[in-house]
């Protein structure tokens, strides 16, 4: 055996190994959740270090609930509510308790969360970006998992694809033949609205690019509600003539605000106007006409986030994120005198 280095720590073996501490950790504890392949080369680092675990310390934690950080940028979006359900789900498979915060869309409160929780001495923690650059340094010792949204400066991370999701709303519009459409984006400069609009003007100009009648109008605000409702307000409160035949949004707070305009305003959904969303949160099978909209894979990106805690392998069913077309009853046919 190799002679012991002095001062050797859990985060020296963690590297050695090209694993987490959690990881380590865990196989120090003989936890059964570590893959083979992984243990053998956590056990090879260990020997090869000559690593010696302070049982004081392993003792002491032993006797603290393992906990998972979860920070979102808004505990009230029904998105995140839903992704944060499936993460407590999974997290509780493996003996977690989940500790929730909320950034309030703001980076630099979304770094004090992510540092209060650390002083928890988290097994590991999984963020929802408030924006999409980064203002703190991720930890060495603690896995940081990024779900949902991407950082520009980050490539590792839990994410639905994005882009073809919304290119799945653009042949769906196209096929029933709705070619005057409204587009309602996200806020401008993020990541996630940035690939949701590409996806969808990029398929839907490419499908209408020899049709004359083709007209893609794209207007932009929050993920909200109000967003929708505005924009609805704005498109078709004039010549009924003019008026887009479908509204596609970059989510279903949107889709659902536009919805509930254009019933204010008297247009009838869907044999005036099809509506499309972006999520499939609960309320999307709720309200009516119920809402057609692109599902993300919220339950496998729960267990992916889980699972990259613990450096636990995937099979291929649970590494599957792309999203799906939800056919329900606000899309139709674009009405004949509007073709």
């Amino acid at each position: 055996m190799a002679e012991r280095k002095k001062n050797v720590t859990i985060r020296d073996v963690a590297k050695h190994a090209k694993v987490s501490v959690g990881t380590v950790s865990r196989v120090l504890a003989k936890n059964e959740t570590v893959k083979q392949p992984l243990l053998i080369r956590v056990n090879q680092s260990i020997k090869a270090l000559g690593y010696k675990p302070n049982l004081a310390a392993r003792a002491l934690r032993a006797n603290k609930d393992q906990v998972l950080g979860l920070v979102l940028p808004d505990i009230t979006n029904p998105f995140f509510a839903q992704l944060a359900k499936e993460i407590e789900l999974e997290a509780s498979r493996h003996g977690l308790a989940v500790i929730l915060a909320s950034s309030f869309d703001d980076p630099k409160k979304e770094a004090r969360q992510v540092h209060a929780i650390l002083d928890r001495s988290p097994t590991g923690i999984i963020v929802i970006p408030a924006a999409d650059e980064r203002v703190f340094k991720k930890p060495d010792h603690v896995p940081i998992i990024t779900i949902d949204r991407p950082i520009k400066s980050e490539s590792d991370g839990v994410f639905a694809d994005q882009e073809s999701g919304a290119s799945l709303a653009a042949d769906h519009v196209f096929e029933l033949g709705h070619r005057n459409i409204v587009y309602i984006s996200g806020p401008e400069g993020t990541l996630v609205s940035e690939l949701r609009q590409r996806g969808f003007k990029n398929r839907i100009t490419e499908l209408c690019r020899d049709d004359p009648s083709f007209r893609l109008e794209i207007r932009s605000g929050l993920f909200d509600y109000e967003t929708g409702e505005r924009v609805a307000r704005e498109v078709l409160s004039g010549d009924s003539k003019d008026r887009p035949t479908a509204i596609v949004a970059a989510s279903d707070q949107q889709a659902i605000g536009a919805l509930r305009e254009a019933r204010d305003i008297g247009v009838t959904v869907p044999s005036e106007l099809s509506i499309v969303g972006f999520d499939d949160i609960s309320l999307a099978n709720i309200i009516v006409p119920r809402l057609t909209t692109i599902r993300q894979p919220i339950e496998a990106m729960a267990t992916m986030a889980v699972r990259r805690v613990f450096d636990l392998a995937l099979d291929e069913q649970e590494l599957d994120v792309s999203c799906k077309l939800i056919v329900r009853t606000s899309t139709a046919p674009a009405p004949s005198s509007n073709t």
